[in-house]
């Protein structure tokens, strides 16, 4: 079957972020260099070249924008300046867009206006529906129990709701990445018992981002900061939102602090206040190459997640120290930042908690269903014809 080429494929990708695109004379330093890169997976080489030539039809086939962890150093060594890891974190920012049934992230990662109206919008309608049902049903100066302004029990159902919602968003763009990749991408069908086989890659990638720490390995650094700072953020993400989906009601109750609960939201916390203060800091600093450009959803990310752990933590004292009207307040302020945050990560750069993991865990499918096709063919050269 042709494959349609369209040349405007490199300006499109500049709305995602790509720049230097052209600089890139395919001298493949940057597969040299990457620790990731392999016979089967050739990356950024492949993608610049595919991409060089327009084959976009092509790209949202493949995984290697997903297998790039963004450590840098392709870029540091290209004698072009050509920035293929920047191009490979534009790449899955299309491809999010590609996943997407929506149209929403395609929007969201064009136009930083209609990203930030969207969340604006969305705070606005999640603080008029809180403050209206709180008013209606309860008391203002009671944080929780009976005549609670937003009692625990409330607040479970409506983050349920909010977690379905985005559930439901997660799972529709999961399986047409599934489709793009495994069905549309592969040459030839992929055994079903290589899926079950290969399973574990999904929570061994996705608890322990094992590949960003790999990115170290062809330096001399005995340990890579981004790779820990990254961790602690996405585990500390994980272990918060796990909290309010099914704990709410021990978060929320006191002012006595439930120890067996609130623990493991304290260092959540502190997760999440030590990786938005760094990366907010690399950005303005550019100490990493990874943060010399930083597209405009980059800073709605950052800045989004900063106001959820100020309004968060200060919603936490003030009822803990008996403050309840503030309580309120700031519970109302940091729902309002939480709605539109998660409602938002199924289009954003947070998708990247989803997808990265599943590419992993396709790649390592793909790649043995290869290598087996590989040895029936060289055990049987008939196969060939």
């Amino acid at each position: 079957m042709a494959i349609r080429v369209n040349p405007g494929f490199i300006d499109v990708l500049d709305r995602y972020g790509a720049e230097d695109v052209q600089l890139c004379y395919q001298c493949g330093d940057c597969s040299t260099v990457c620790p990731h890169a392999d016979d089967v997976y050739k990356f950024p080489r492949k993608s610049m070249r595919l991409l060089q030539m327009g084959l976009e039809q092509k790209i949202e086939t493949t995984l290697e924008p997903w297998l790039c962890y963004y450590c840098g150093q392709c870029s540091e060594q290209c004698p072009r300046e050509a920035d293929p890891g920047e191009t490979m974190m534009s790449l899955r920012r299309w491809l999010i867009s590609r996943y997407d049934f929506t149209g929403i992230a395609r929007r969201f990662f064009r136009s930083r206006t209609t990203e930030v109206t969207a969340i604006i919008a969305v705070a606005i309608l999640t603080g008029a529906f809180l403050i209206y049902y709180g008013f209606s049903r309860g008391n203002f100066s009671i944080y929780d129990g009976e005549g609670a302004f937003l009692s625990s029990s409330f607040i479970h159902k409506f983050d349920l709701t909010i977690g379905s919602v985005l559930l439901i968003f997660l799972l529709i763009n999961a399986l047409n990445m599934w489709y793009l990749t495994m069905v549309k991408g592969s040459p030839f069908p992929i055994p079903w018992w290589i899926y079950l086989k290969q399973i574990y890659q999904v929570p061994w990638h996705f608890f322990t981002q094992k590949r960003y720490y790999e990115c170290e390995k062809k330096q001399e650094h005995p340990f890579y900061m981004p790779w820990f700072i990254h961790l602690g953020l996405m585990l500390g993400y994980v272990t918060m939102l796990v909290l309010v989906m099914v704990f709410v009601e021990e978060l929320q109750a006191g002012p006595e602090i439930v120890w067996s609960v609130h623990i493991f939201g304290y260092l959540a916390t502190i997760g999440l206040t030590a990786g938005t203060i760094y990366f907010i800091r690399s950005r303005l600093r550019k100490n990493y190459i990874q943060y010399k450009k930083s597209h405009g959803t980059d800073w709605v990310f950052i800045i989004l997640l900063f106001l959820i752990v100020i309004t968060g933590t200060g919603q936490h004292i003030f009822h803990r120290t008996g403050l309840n009207e503030w309580a309120n307040v700031t519970y109302i302020a940091h729902l309002m930042c939480v709605v539109p945050w998660l409602l938002r990560m199924p289009f954003s750069k947070w998708a990247h908690l989803i997808y990265r993991p599943l590419a992993m865990y396709f790649a390592a499918i793909r790649k043995e269903a290869i290598l087996r096709k590989d040895v029936q063919l060289r055990s049987n050269p008939v196969l060939v014809k």
